[in-house]
């Protein structure tokens, strides 16, 4: 199978149109004419990971975030950025990107976060059509049961892996209907106390977002790569049903550049 049809059923799930227009999601680096050896998916897209494609034979890099976010105006390996793209193209490696196509698309980021904490009756709250396809920036759906603040703030540390949730005043009511945002979602959090959430859920809010919410909705800030690190397993999903035969390598490396200590 040519990297051109892993390519086609991953745009076909998420299609290009639906990315945001500050972004650069799709192709980023080399050809798609050549049968794919094996697809590594990953979150981030560094050297390294470069250098684990290589390794491990495989000859596509499929990623959230892109590689190529800004123009380049020379490849000279003046930052890590330059250096991957240089090594992916000496050793004819192929990078694709599903960003925010993916966080917007029926099935993707955001209804996968929606998974891991087993919403029901999940749907987009921010609504929208984009070439006649339903998308949106944001999801919302209930919990099994209605939780205290403290429970649920503990089932997203366990769920997502998280060291450190970063919250507001702890709700004092029960906690049913949950708005998420992958990522940097501070943007979406008027529209999920306006939809009736009880608690939202991104990766990363500014800190004057926070204030004037106490008891109106639990705000949930678990990491922006923590809220996203899933992302690999609609990637794998799409291939292995899609397209059949071609091997999935889920990257080694956790990339998050943040740590706690």
């Amino acid at each position: 199978m040519k990297i051109i049809e892993v390519v086609r059923a991953l745009e076909r799930f998420a299609p290009l149109p639906l990315q945001e227009s500050f972004d650069n999601a799709g192709l980023q680096v080399g050809l798609t004419e050549a049968e794919v050896s094996g697809a590594l998916l990953c979150l981030d897209v560094t050297s390294s990971i470069v250098d684990e494609a290589v390794e491990k034979g495989c000859n596509l890099i499929v990623s959230h975030h892109p590689l190529i976010f800004r123009p380049l105006k020379r490849v000279v390996g003046a930052d890590d950025v330059q250096r991957a793209v240089a090594k992916a193209i000496k050793h004819d490696i192929t990078i694709l990107s599903m960003h925010t196509n993916m966080d917007n698309a029926q099935g993707g980021v955001n209804f996968k976060m929606a998974e891991k904490m087993q919403l029901t009756g999940v749907k987009f709250f921010t609504e929208k059509q984009v070439d006649g396809i339903t998308c949106g920036s944001g999801v919302m759906g209930e919990l099994p049961g209605a939780m205290a603040a403290d429970d649920f703030i503990m089932m997203l540390k366990r769920e997502f892996d998280v060291e450190c949730v970063q919250c507001n005043q702890l709700l004092r009511r029960p906690i049913r209907t949950v708005a998420i945002c992958g990522g940097a979602g501070s943007f979406l959090l008027p529209e999920a106390i306006a939809a009736g959430a009880d608690a939202f859920v991104t990766g990363e809010m500014h800190y004057h977002d926070y204030f004037a919410h106490e008891q109106e909705i639990q705000i949930a800030v678990i990491g922006h790569y923590q809220s996203e690190q899933y992302t690999y397993e609609i990637f794998k999903s799409i291939i292995e049903e899609q397209c059949e035969g071609v091997r999935c390598v889920v990257t080694s490396q956790n990339t998050n550049p943040i740590i706690y200590l």
